[in-house]
């Protein structure tokens, strides 16, 4: 999913932002829940998404988060740096602790990761489709056919997204080959 979403950023389809505090979030959980995964590869891949989207990483938002109010007052960061970026909306799973009515007054929407996906494939479903294309060329061990990769964003919580691209598959005679 994040080599998707980086995809369509890369592509410009959206600004993906991101700060040193929210990687190093990510990296810690990661290597709470995964054995398999050293700081060394976590650093590797911190490093290719913020050279894979340009002027993704936000800076100088710190200043902000005092005066932020969330249900959860460690993920004020996150808001005050999509504040500070003018960003439009915050993609999350935790969309719990990111109330509309807490982001609406700095003209932020909350988007589970599957709706914000499902709403670009509305916009520009060719691109999305694309980009998903082009993840899945990436993928060498294993590869994986059309099939396996959707079914891989299904079980990152995509389903709503794949059905959709499964559709445009279907119906276009399109391929994510």
């Amino acid at each position: 999913m994040r080599d998707l979403l980086l995809e369509m950023s890369a592509i410009g389809l959206f600004r993906a932002k991101w700060t040193e505090k929210i990687h190093g979030e990510w990296i810690s959980n990661l290597l709470i829940n995964r054995a398999d995964l050293t700081f060394e590869k976590l650093a590797r891949t911190k490093d290719l998404m913020n050279r894979a989207v340009a002027d993704s990483l936000v800076e100088g938002y710190e200043a902000l988060i005092a005066g932020l109010t969330l249900p959860d007052r460690d993920d004020c960061h996150v808001l005050a740096a999509a504040i500070h970026c003018s960003a439009g909306a915050i993609i999350t799973f935790n969309l719990k602790d990111f109330p509309p009515h807490m982001l609406s007054p700095y003209a932020i929407e909350p988007h589970h990761p599957d709706e914000f996906i499902h709403q670009q494939l509305g916009i520009n479903a060719a691109a999305v489709l694309n980009a998903a294309r082009r993840c899945r060329g990436r993928l060498k061990n294993p590869p994986l056919n059309s099939d396996e990769y959707l079914l891989v964003l299904e079980r990152c919580g995509l389903p709503q997204s794949v059905d959709r691209l499964r559709q445009l598959c279907i119906t276009g005679d399109r391929h994510l080959s």
